[in-house]
């Protein structure tokens, strides 16, 4: 019997490919795995800092407060806006004829500040042709309008339900500061508690969308009991008589509305100068208010 010395294999033996990486693989296998085990074994060795604990639980809890009480003030600012939206407008155009002479003159010397104290007095709104709203205490918003006008423009109240005889003459101009709120008027003054049936219509009049000349054509063909408008275009209508003043005897400045900035149409002072300028200073409606026929109203 013969025995062979060391390992059993034959001396000219080469390993098969797969047994040899099979064996590799678990060599390193083995050696990862004890590197794993031991960044494990370190990890749970080393104690947590309760001081750092704490400040990243302090630091945790002022985020959830800053962000609790940044929901709180967003909300009570939207509460608020809702609630008391044009309280200081109202405040304004709720004053005495008086008091609105003053602030209206303040800011009528705004828009022609180079004019000198005699010239302004010159093209003043007198106090007589400023109307007196001090006996409304309900809100000056759209809601409230029809009511407004029933309550305290009884005159308005009844020309506006009556057939207009010309075509482009309205009873009232409404002089708004921006094109959605030029449309969310006419929509409340187009409905029959105020026009009747026998009410002409309310026109819609502002640059957006609407070419000048298309507005000079449709007055000219329609009968107007009210034109709502912005005053840049209401400026133009009047200048060129396509707006005509024949049959007016109100025009409502809407200072109860106000933009983003808290700004009413006579703080702006593009759409302020547009007011006094083109609107309230148009020859024709200057010399009606000066002569009482014309009242000029704040909302």
């Amino acid at each position: 019997m013969i025995v062979q010395r060391g390992d059993d294999l034959d001396d000219d033996f080469v390993p098969d490919d797969l047994v040899a990486l099979s064996d590799d693989d678990d060599a390193g296998h083995s050696a990862d795995g004890d590197d794993v085990n031991a960044l494990l074994s370190a990890e749970e060795d080393v104690p947590e800092n309760p001081e750092v604990l704490r400040v990243q639980a302090a630091a945790t809890e002022k985020k959830r407060k800053r962000r609790v009480k940044e929901k709180e003030r967003k909300a009570k600012k939207i509460k608020l806006a809702e609630s008391t939206g044009v309280v200081e407008a109202s405040s304004v155009a709720a004053q005495s004829p008086s008091q609105l002479l003053g602030y209206l003159s303040t800011k009528q010397a705004k828009t022609f500040s180079k004019m000198s104290g005699i010239e302004l007095a010159d093209i003043q709104i007198p106090e007589s042709s400023i109307a007196d709203t001090t006996m409304w205490s309900g809100s000056r918003n759209l809601d409230q309008l029809p009511d407004f006008i029933t309550e305290v423009l009884p005159t308005l109240r009844t020309r506006l339900a009556q057939r207009p005889k010309n075509n482009g003459a309205p009873t009232l101009i409404f002089v708004a500061g921006a094109a959605l709120r030029v449309a969310d008027v006419t929509r409340t003054l187009r409905s029959q508690v105020l026009r009747g049936e026998k009410g002409g219509e309310v026109a819609k009049l502002f640059a957006k969308h609407f070419k000048l000349e298309e507005h000079v054509a449709f007055l000219r063909k329609t009968k107007l009991s009210a034109a709502v408008g912005t005053p840049g275009r209401l400026g133009k209508l009047l200048e060129n008589d396509a707006l005509a003043t024949t049959a007016l005897t109100h025009i409502i400045i809407d200072v109860s509305h106000q933009d983003t900035k808290k700004r009413n149409v006579l703080d702006i002072p593009e759409t302020r100068d547009e007011v006094f300028k083109t609107v309230i200073g148009a020859p024709k409606v200057l010399e009606g208010i000066r002569q009482g026929k014309i009242q000029v109203v704040l909302l």
